[in-house]
């Protein structure tokens, strides 16, 4: 595999590692993104630690209004975060 083939890999095995500690591996609760978050992206990010900013987030990515975040909605976050860091 090329490296963004390999960057693509993982960030999709990261999305359903996380999605599947409560269930549906195809869909991130809020708790399981925080999680995400927390763990894999805090020098992104920081901590998420109050619970308004994780309402904030996730309201503005889920788009289908289900209270969860499938990979394409993952994915704008991915991107968003990306365009963060190169601008």
């Amino acid at each position: 595999m090329t490296d963004l083939e390999s960057s693509l890999a993982t960030i999709m095995e990261v999305f359903h590692r996380y999605a599947e500690k409560e269930g549906d591996k195809h869909k991130l609760k809020k708790s399981e993104l925080k999680d995400l978050i927390n763990e894999e992206l805090p020098a992104l990010t920081g901590q998420v630690k109050d619970q308004a900013t994780m309402d904030s987030l996730m309201e503005s990515l889920d788009t289908d209004g289900d209270s969860e975040l499938d990979f394409q909605e993952f994915m704008t976050f991915v991107t968003m975060k990306s365009c963060d860091v190169y601008p």
